[in-house]
């Protein structure tokens, strides 16, 4: 018995980097690299064609560059306050202008935004978080009310904390959930036809068929957890963000979790020239993973 508790003692007490061997989504023996520090709080990775990932630091108003040879610059301040990013097929970056309650297209080459969404039925948005780009070019993004200290407005107008579609046409815009608490994290995948809607209130997960038009059918829960922001690889497997990583496999089965040594995990992508670095925005700092698996989503 005593050979039994023993072995049982040396298993459950193994480091988290010698548990990462033994990982089927982690490169064996890879750490998790702190990329850089000194921010206020990180937010909205999304991943450009060449691999270069665009965050957020959502209270210093920026957006910046962590390019694939390494190097960090700023992109763009003022920043609207942008919270989640996404990249689509044309090279937008579109972000979550929350300094004014709007969705914005930037474009890279010069900086300068377009105000796409900025209110609902005459009604200004709670204050959108985080975003999608479906293939054929629809977005879906997530508006939660979560009350900014820099705001100069009113009480929540919108009767609801919802998800929205803004048809391809870049001007429908239709409420498509009317059943969640406090929506935030959400991601696709790439065949446009799953939407991962994460309701951080609630702590849970939910999965949706994806309509053509825009709609959602087939709400499932798809795990106990909510989350902040979310990415997916090219198995199916679904990144949920908060206290560190906790991955799903595509049945919702929990199949890793990631320590970061940061109070807050906001938000994570895939980059790099290969789309195998895991890139996480954890608060004061962004961490990087080499994986085994590969992203497949720009945000």
């Amino acid at each position: 018995m005593k050979a039994i508790y023993l072995a049982l003692f040396v298993f459950v007490c193994l480091p988290s980097d010698l548990w990462s061997q033994e990982s089927t989504i982690i490169v064996p023996g890879a750490k998790l690299e702190k990329l850089a520090d000194g921010f206020t709080f990180t937010e909205g990775p999304s991943v450009d064609a060449e691999g270069n990932v665009y965050f957020t630091d959502q209270p210093n108003d920026k957006i910046l560059k962590w390019s694939v040879d390494g190097k960090l610059s700023t992109f763009l301040q003022p920043a609207g306050r942008s919270n989640g990013l996404c990249f689509d097929d044309q090279g937008r970056l579109w972000a979550c202008a929350d300094g004014q309650n709007e969705l914005w297209t930037i474009d890279v080459a010069t900086g300068k935004h377009t105000v796409v969404v900025k209110d609902y039925h005459g009604k200004l948005l709670n204050g959108p978080n985080d975003v999608w780009v479906r293939p054929d070019g629809g977005v879906y993004f997530t508006d939660p009310f979560y009350k900014r200290d820099y705001w100069k407005r009113g009480p929540m107008e919108q009767d609801q904390q919802a998800v929205y579609f803004l048809a391809p046409d870049g001007k429908t815009l239709t409420r498509v959930t009317d059943d969640l608490q406090q929506p935030n994290g959400i991601i696709g995948t790439p065949d446009g036809k799953t939407l991962y809607v994460a309701d951080i209130q609630a702590h849970n997960t939910f999965a949706y068929d994806i309509q053509a038009d825009g709609s959602l059918k087939n709400k499932r829960l798809f795990c106990k957890l909510g989350s902040d922001g979310m990415t997916i690889d090219d198995q199916g497997n679904v990144y949920l963000t908060g206290q560190g990583v906790t991955v799903f496999d595509k049945s919702g089965k929990q199949i890793e979790h990631i320590d970061v040594p940061e109070k807050w995990t906001g938000n994570i992508c895939f980059a790099g020239r290969d789309m195998h670095t895991l890139f996480i925005t954890a608060s004061k700092g962004v961490y990087g993973l080499k994986m085994q698996v590969k992203g497949v989503s720009r945000q």
